[in-house]
């Protein structure tokens, strides 16, 4: 088969790999017909993630058809977060808390390629006519969704009364902010230091766009703020932006610099959540809100081949890339 490989920093490699095989009786094998280019992708190709070591098929947004076993022929959506199913965490609703928890694409193989082989359990059937490229912003939008609703239990006010800011105009920061506003919060921000990125959010109405380096928002002004970079920058943007009382979100994993003000957070009474993927049930909600339109059209989504994937790295590396998500599709299905 073809895979798109990352063999080292700031390189992948379009090229012949073995096919993968199933290896227990829960695995399938799948053919990829899409997979969406990740954040925590370009912090491998950065070489800044130990636990993704070259060589390595990236990729865990992914929807494909089932090659094996008796779904054989069912288009699905993968969770790629896979778990023991066992332990307390597991059987009492939090998996993603699972000590044994694994991810394809991080030390497992991953779904830029034809071919990949995962769990028949960690499948979800696509609707009928549901856009395969929508369809794999299933796992993205479980991490959002999985991040308003720890906040929600929080927030001292309902959230569509809350005044929210978004950092980060990637896919995780744009689809926050497109589910904020479908929960009915109409003061919503959003940040990006890249002008490409600003721009399409304007075009699109993702909220008030601002950019940080140059006309950031009043400090103590917001009840909710959503972290999706996660840089020391950012967490001191958020401990700054967020007003007394307030709530900031974690999501991003960009460095592990400090920046939090654990003062403020103590004096003022803030709660910082931190937030790690999602719930199976995350993951349903996500694609029946992708499928019922709650996230508009999706027109904001770019598609490029895998053959084509070295130069959309590249192109989210230099900054050049206008699109908050790159869907990448195997050679064979792209059109």
């Amino acid at each position: 088969m073809k895979a798109l490989v990352y063999t080292g920093t700031e390189e992948v490699i379009y090229r012949d790999e073995p096919d993968p095989i199933p290896a227990t009786g829960d695995d399938v094998l799948l053919s990829v017909d899409a997979c969406g280019l990740c954040g925590s992708d370009m912090h491998a190709y950065h070489g800044l993630d130990a636990r993704r070591v070259p060589p390595l098929i990236l990729g865990h947004e992914v929807t494909g058809v089932i090659q094996s076993g008796a779904r054989q022929g069912q288009r699905v959506i993968v969770n790629p977060l896979l778990s023991c199913g066992k332990c307390s965490d597991c059987i009492s609703g939090r998996s993603h808390l699972c000590a044994s928890r694994e991810l394809i694409g991080m030390r497992l193989a991953g779904a830029f390629a034809d071919y990949v082989v995962v769990p028949e359990s960690s499948l979800l059937t696509v609707p009928e006519g549901m856009d395969i490229a929508h369809a794999s912003l299933t796992e993205p939008t479980a991490v959002c969704l999985h991040s308003i609703a720890t906040a929600e239990r929080v927030l001292h006010r309902p959230v569509s009364e809350a005044r929210a800011l978004v950092i980060g105009a990637g896919a995780i920061g744009v689809l926050t902010a497109l589910l904020l506003q479908g929960k009915g919060c109409t003061d919503v921000y959003i940040g990006d230091t890249g002008e490409l990125r600003r721009k399409t959010a304007e075009k699109h109405g993702f909220g008030h766009v601002y950019d940080p380096l140059s006309n950031e928002p009043q400090s103590n002004s917001f009840d909710l703020v959503i972290d999706a970079v996660g840089s020391g920058k950012t967490r001191e943007a958020s401990s700054r932006l967020v007003r007394p009382g307030g709530v900031i979100c974690h999501i991003g994993l960009q460095d592990d610099v400090a920046g939090l003000d654990t003062r403020k957070l103590t004096l003022q009474e803030v709660t910082f959540i931190g937030n790690y993927c999602y719930t199976m049930a995350d993951m349903v909600a996500a694609r029946d809100a992708i499928h019922n339109g709650s996230l508009g059209n999706l027109e904001w989504l770019e598609h490029r081949s895998m053959a084509d994937g070295a130069s959309a790295f590249a192109d989210v590396h230099n900054g050049v890339a206008a699109a908050p998500k790159i869907v990448l599709f195997p050679a064979t299905n792209f059109s």
